[in-house]
């Protein structure tokens, strides 16, 4: 059987990306084939679409780290035809072709069979953003309560941070956003954040060990500098979880005064290897008490053939919000 799949080339040097017919055969190793009806976009799709190395080695190559479908063949009797499930995370999209393909082949424990109150469509509204962002939110309500101050969400106007949004005021948590403009500003406020700050308003500029104490909590989704900042300002026992590194890898002007002196926890968030029973925890309360009634808001669906545009907005920093990715067949 063929079907079309976005395949991204090497070709003296340059990486084209092409829609392409590819058979099923083609795929490589693992126990259940799925036909793929949506996926979604993702950094880590965006930097796979333009050849970076740290996150695909080897090309051609489809990306879609997030992918939601039907059972079309499986080796394994725990999954059956017809049968909707979702993978969002391991080596999919990255080294293994992923749903930006109409099919995928991939490991059966890879996969999360779809909980009753979740549509496919909304498996992939959340994906590897909104579970990440889950994830960080499952650790910071463990220490800190809506009673305790606001808590701030860097680049919040993303998918994660976008989520991160909607989860806090969901659970009823003052929310604070750092943007980038006026209209990624609107975005949050329509989504419950009580205020949003730019990041130059956020920027610290005095290198000092430690800051004025007004976070009780940060969902961190960019590293770098931001993140320094985060930790030097958060309360007295407050936790900053982090989980992005598009502002920078390192964290400079940092030290650990407020580790011992405020008592205050950063936690790194992986949603890669997450072992699947924390994964079938979170994923439930997705599908049941974390789910938003305004899931939907900021969600740009699209089909193959406008995907590309949608990874040149995101590279530019012109998205707002999370794109759904609707195969047509």
């Amino acid at each position: 059987m063929n079907f079309k799949a976005i395949r991204i080339f090497e070709e003296d040097g340059q990486y084209i990306p092409k829609i392409v017919e590819r058979k099923i055969e083609d795929l490589p190793k693992g126990d259940v084939v799925i036909k793929v009806l949506y996926s979604s976009l993702n950094y880590k799709d965006a930097l796979s679409c333009t050849g970076n190395k740290g996150v695909t080695r080897n090309f051609p190559h489809t990306p879609g780290i997030d992918a939601a479908g039907v059972v079309y063949s499986s080796e394994n009797t725990d999954f059956k035809a017809g049968e909707e499930v979702f993978i969002t995370g391991y080596d999919l999209g990255m080294n293994t072709d992923g749903g930006f393909g109409e099919y995928i082949r991939i490991p059966s424990s890879w996969i999360i069979k779809k909980p009753k109150n979740l549509s496919l469509k909304e498996a992939m509204i959340y994906g590897t953003a909104g579970f990440t962002s889950a994830l960080s939110i499952y650790e910071l309500i463990l220490i800190v309560d809506p009673e305790d101050g606001p808590i701030l969400v860097t680049g919040a106007s993303g998918g994660v941070g976008s989520h991160s949004v909607k989860f806090l005021v969901k659970l009823g948590y003052e929310v604070v956003g750092v943007v980038e403009n006026e209209e990624k500003r609107k975005f949050l406020l329509g989504l419950g954040a009580s205020d949003t700050l730019t990041r130059d308003e956020f920027k610290d500029t005095t290198n000092k060990a430690m800051l004025k104490q007004t976070w009780a909590g940060i969902i961190d989704t960019v590293g770098g500098d931001p993140l320094s900042t985060a930790i030097r300002s958060l309360k007295y026992g407050g936790v900053v979880t982090t989980c992005g590194n598009v502002a920078g890898g390192n964290i400079d002007h940092m030290n650990v005064y407020p580790f011992i002196l405020r008592g205050v926890r950063l936690i790194g968030i992986d949603s890669v290897q997450c072992p699947k029973e924390k994964r079938n925890e979170v994923w439930s309360m997705l599908a049941n008490s974390w789910k938003a009634s305004q899931l939907e808001d900021g969600i740009i669906e699209v089909q193959l053939e406008e995907i590309l545009e949608k990874v040149h907005d995101m590279l530019n920093s012109r998205l707002i919000g999370r794109v759904i990715l609707k195969h047509s067949r």
